[in-house]
């Protein structure tokens, strides 16, 4: 679509960037099947980025990759208890890996490796950030609490959401990186519920945050021509107020805006 077409389409309708939440399959009662996304990510994406969010149901047999780059300015690549399945990056299933959705494996990584050569944005968030690594080649470990010196990064098995979401360890970036810049800290303070990391990054992921124990927590692609940013751990909790997350989110909101306004990679170029 041409620069002057995007920019007709968002001044018809009328309405802010438009961010596709992608969805999770749950079973509700344990027997009802849905898609959904939790209301932080949504609160996140309209209240802190500034866009209106659209929960995206993560399966190939109702929506296509090349519908959703249509329809959307940019993605947040959720968080979800299910995990990638292993056999997207060569290993055998076991015990460890845990639960899966396919559904939303076949959509999500080859959505991401289309939006890194298109330079749509997207951000990436603790399942999204480890899709992001596998769509560009890499591996996960499966338990990452099970590797020698590692903590554990799971969310506490009991308490308030408060209490789940509360800051618990450290970040460090690398001095003088986009996160560096973005944040304006070296160190920062995150939550962390997550049971599998980054074991070997994919082509072209540059690891710029570490966990005090090592596990890689902020990632972007390398040359992508768009927004790619990716965390391990939850920014959409608190992320109107919270200095880590209010940043991230309103960066994610003006590269969708661009994106929104016509902005294209090709046409940056031609007007540099």
């Amino acid at each position: 679509m041409e620069s002057s077409e995007a920019v007709a389409r968002v001044k018809r309708k009328g309405q802010r960037p438009v961010v596709g939440i992608i969805g999770n399959s749950y079973l509700i009662n344990g027997s009802y099947p849905s898609h959904s996304a939790g209301t932080m990510n949504t609160a996140a994406v309209a209240e802190v980025a500034g866009c209106m969010p659209l929960i995206i149901p993560s399966d190939p047999r109702y929506i296509s990759v090349e519908e959703l780059l249509d329809l959307c300015d940019g993605f947040l690549l959720t968080g979800g208890r299910p995990n990638v399945h292993p056999s997207e990056y060569g290993e055998e299933e076991t015990p460890a890996h845990g639960a899966f959705d396919r559904g939303r494996d076949a959509i999500t990584l080859p959505l991401i490796r289309a939006c890194v050569d298109r330079g749509q944005p997207f951000l990436g968030i603790c399942r999204g950030f480890q899709e992001v690594n596998v769509a560009m080649g890499g591996t996960l470990h499966p338990e990452i609490r099970d590797l020698p010196g590692r903590m554990n990064h799971r969310m506490p098995p009991d308490g308030t959401l408060e209490e789940c979401f509360a800051l618990r360890h450290s970040v460090t970036f690398t001095e003088g990186g986009v996160f560096h810049r973005l944040l304006g800290a070296r160190e920062v303070m995150t939550n962390t519920l997550h049971g599998q990391g980054i074991a070997r990054p994919g082509s072209r992921i540059v690891i710029e945050g570490h966990a005090p124990d090592g596990t890689p927590e902020a990632i972007y692609v390398k040359d992508a021509p768009g927004f790619t940013l990716s965390v391990q751990w939850h920014p959409e909790w608190n992320a109107g107020n919270d200095p880590v997350s209010r940043p991230l989110f309103q960066a994610f909101g003006q590269a969708a805006a661009a994106w929104a306004g016509g902005w294209r990679p090709a046409a940056a170029a031609r007007s540099a």
